[in-house]
């Protein structure tokens, strides 16, 4: 339906534009006026062709996500586990002053960080190109500037780390033939990505997920 719209809009423009030419008051023209009016069709038509071409078609998204998605039991199962092994022993280490336990981006900072490492990528010719998610630790004098808050020092963070299949030469045992790895290895020509809120806050503790 959309073609055959294209065409009768373009079929309209090359009947009744002539038509309206003719109308005007000069009976005979001239080789100059000839030349002027074929051009002016012609742009007429090239400008309506270019409006009535469809855009090209979006990229359809993966959806196997889905077969990764918990519940929020599962979730919570998660959570408490963690709160009575992993971070009683943190914060044990940390004379009973609790680490942070969750940390957040936007949803605006996640696709742009994602479009950045796809973009790159594809222009390197990477090929599985993931995110790897690093836990790490602020210094207690780490630059202000390079945290989301100052006080964040002394905290545990996460940063991400854009990662590729990449091949690399086996032993020689194998005769230096290249073998792929399993496991995908950083981008050292993309940047990671942190500056994430965290929480608790200093000073401030909740055995409760929010």
């Amino acid at each position: 339906m959309f073609f055959l719209f294209c065409i009768y809009q373009l079929l309209t423009i090359f009947v009744t534009q002539p038509y309206k030419l003719l109308q005007m008051k000069t009976p005979v023209l001239s080789k100059s006026e000839s030349s002027f009016f074929r051009l002016f069709i012609l742009s007429i038509l090239a400008i309506n062709f270019i409006r009535c071409t469809p855009p090209p078609p979006e990229t359809p998204v993966d959806d196997s996500y889905k077969k990764k998605l918990i519940t929020h039991e599962d979730a919570q199962i998660l959570f408490d586990e963690y709160t009575k092994t992993n971070n009683r022993i943190l914060a044990d280490a940390r004379n009973g002053q609790p680490d942070s336990r969750w940390y957040s981006f936007t949803i605006e900072e996640m696709e742009g960080y994602i479009n950045y490492v796809k973009e790159n990528a594809k222009k390197q010719n990477l090929k599985n190109v993931g995110i790897k998610i690093y836990l790490g630790k602020y210094p207690v004098n780490h630059p202000a500037n390079k945290m989301a808050k100052p006080e964040f020092a002394g905290y545990q963070t996460i940063f991400l780390m854009p990662t590729a299949k990449k091949e690399r030469p086996s032993d020689a045992t194998m005769k230096s033939r290249e073998i792929s790895t399993d496991e995908n290895q950083k981008i050292e020509t993309i940047q990671p990505m942190n500056m994430t809120n965290l929480s608790p806050p200093p000073n401030s503790y909740s055995d409760a997920m929010n």
